[in-house]
């Protein structure tokens, strides 16, 4: 079987004081709906886990109840840290979990295709996420003040989420994690401690994530595309 844990914990400070940028209603539903939506459509998903910030179950429970999610799902405190949340979330895995997709609840616009492709990708190597080869020029800066030189991007690949494993490979990467008393921004990160070769897996389709204000209308335009589409 594989899981989805849809990592809800954090708290968006970049949206600015006072905002959760998970429940902003955009094209008609909170934020976090449409993400959860996504993995409730998802055909090849058994499960879905919300990790989330404790305290806040019972607002999750009522969006289920809202919108009529069906789909066998567990809500799980949050750590402080994102892996810590991540470790939260494996621990509340069926047993008969084989696969698990890790999202973060901020990127509600993640296609069928792009899920689909990550697990097959994970299913085959072990590990795998959901990337886009850099287009900008990228510059490293010593300060953040003055240009120290320009790095060859032909190389380089913004990654993002879902982050699919075998269970059994993201479980013993996040424990060298925490035996290593280290912080990753990522999962996949986790792996590179463990040697675990992680596939790039690539989709045309947008799949931003909510971090800023000027984030939101674009989001809610892309959401806006898709309900057009599937009506």
């Amino acid at each position: 079987m594989t899981s989805a844990i849809i990592v809800a914990a954090g708290l968006g400070t970049r949206m600015g004081a006072g905002v959760d940028k998970l429940f902003l209603e955009l094209a008609g539903r909170p934020l976090v709906a449409h993400t959860w939506q996504r993995f409730e459509d998802a055909g090849c998903v058994g499960e879905v886990i919300l990790v989330v910030r404790d305290g806040r179950q019972p607002e999750y429970e009522a969006l289920a109840r809202q919108f009529g999610f069906h789909k066998p799902f567990r809500l799980v405190a949050g750590g402080a840290q994102r892996q810590d949340s991540v470790w939260n979330g494996l621990a509340a895995l069926s047993a008969q979990a084989e696969l698990v997709a890790i999202h973060d609840a901020a990127r509600p616009c993640t296609g069928p295709g792009l899920i689909e492709a990550t697990i097959a990708a994970a299913r085959e190597t072990g590990a795998a996420v959901a990337a886009r080869a850099v287009t900008d020029t990228i510059k490293e800066s010593a300060d953040g003040l003055w240009v120290t030189r320009t790095v060859d991007r032909s190389r380089l690949w913004a990654v993002q989420t879902p982050q699919t494993f075998r269970v059994e490979v993201i479980r013993r990467a996040l424990a060298e994690v925490r035996r290593r008393g280290l912080v990753v921004t990522d999962d996949t990160a986790a792996c590179e401690l463990i040697g675990q070769p992680v596939r790039l897996v690539t989709d045309p389709k947008p799949n931003p994530k909510l971090t800023r204000p000027e984030d939101v209308p674009y989001i809610e335009w892309l959401l806006r595309q898709a309900q057009a589409a599937s009506n």
